[in-house]
C-alpha cells in the first residue's frame, strides 16, 4: 500500500468478510479486489479478513494500495490467553487496521465498552488503525435513546484516554436494527447520527476537528452507497455483505470514489 494513498484518502472502503472464506475463494476474490481497484485516486479500500488468512491477505495485497487488517484483538500484550490474537501478532503480519466492538462479537462476547475502549488503544500503540464500531438497536431507536447510547461508546474512550486518541483513528457508525437486513438507514437518519459523532468528537477535542473518518456500515450495497457516501460526515462505509462480491464491492468502491469532488 502507498503510505501516500493511507494519508490523503478522502473516503475509506472497508471490507469486513466476518466468518467467510477458503484459500481458493479468498485467492479469486483478493486477485478481482486488485484487478478493479488498485490505485483509487480518492479512496482507502480496506480488507479485513478472518485470523487464518492474514498470510494470504499479505501475500496478495502487498505492494498494492489495498491495504488488510483483522476483525478483532486481544487488549493483553501476550500471555495465558488461550483463543485470543496480540496486536503484536497483527503486525507480524502487516495489518494496519483492526475492526473493533462490532455488535456481533459485542453481543455474542459479551464485551463491554471499556473493554472495546482498551483494545482501541492497544490498537494505537501497536500503530494499528482502530475501526471502532458503534450503533444502537431498534428498542434504542424507537425509544429516542440512539444518541445516548453511542455517546456513551465514545464517552467511554474519552474519559479514560482523551478525545486525542481518536485522531487517525476510523469510527464506523452501524446501527443494529440495519446490518445483514437489507435496510440501511435513510440519509436523513445517517446524516443525523454522524453529525452527532462529529460535533462529539470537536467539542472534547477543544473545538478542533479530529483527524477520525466516520464511515457509515449496516447494508451498504451498489444501489445506496452514492446517495449515503453523498452525506456530510460520511467518509465511506463498513461493508459486509457486499464485500464478498468482487462486482458489488467494485460498485461501492466507485460509488465512493465518484462521490470525492
Amino acid at each position: 500500500m502507498s503510505p501516500d494513498m493511507k494519508k490523503t484518502a478522502q473516503k475509506f472502503v472497508i471490507a469486513n468478510w466476518k466468518m467467510h472464506g477458503n484459500f481458493e475463494q479468498n485467492q479469486a476474490l483478493l486477485n478481482a479486489y486488485v484487478s478493479k481497484l488498485n490505485g483509487l485516486k480518492d479512496t482507502q479500500v480496506v480488507v479485513c479478513v478472518p485470523y487464518p488468512y492474514l498470510a494470504q491477505a499479505q501475500s496478495l495485497l502487498q505492494g498494492t494500495d489495498i491495504a488488510w487488517g483483522a476483525q478483532n484483538l486481544a487488549k493483553n500484550e501476550n500471555g495465558p490467553f488461550t483463543g485470543e490474537v496480540s496486536a503484536q501478532m497483527l503486525r507480524d503480519f502487516g495489518c494496519e487496521y483492526v475492526i473493533l466492538g462490532h455488535s456481533e462479537r459485542a453481543t455474542a462476547y459479551c464485551e463491554s465498552d471499556e473493554n472495546i475502549a482498551q483494545k482501541f488503544m492497544v490498537a494505537k500503540q501497536h500503530g494499528i488503525t482502530p475501526i471502532l464500531c458503534v450503533g444502537e438497536t431498534l428498542i434504542e431507536r424507537e425509544a429516542g435513546v440512539m444518541e445516548l447510547k453511542v455517546g456513551k461508546q465514545l464517552d467511554t474512550i474519552i474519559d479514560l484516554y482523551g478525545a486525542d486518541v481518536f485522531n487517525d483513528a476510523i469510527v464506523s457508525y452501524e446501527p443494529i436494527w440495519a446490518i445483514g437486513t437489507g435496510l440501511a438507514a435513510s440519509p436523513e437518519q445517517a446524516k443525523a447520527m454522524h453529525k452527532f459523532i462529529f460535533d462529539k468528537l470537536t467539542q472534547a477535542n477543544g473545538a478542533q476537528k479530529n483527524s477520525v473518518k466516520i464511515l457509515y456500515g449496516g447494508s451498504v450495497n451498489p444501489q445506496n452507497a452514492l446517495q449515503l457516501f453523498a452525506v456530510e460526515n460520511i467518509d465511506g462505509g463498513l461493508i459486509g455483505k457486499c464485500s464478498l462480491s468482487a462486482q458489488e464491492f467494485e460498485g461501492i468502491c466507485q460509488a465512493a470514489e465518484s462521490s470525492v469532488g
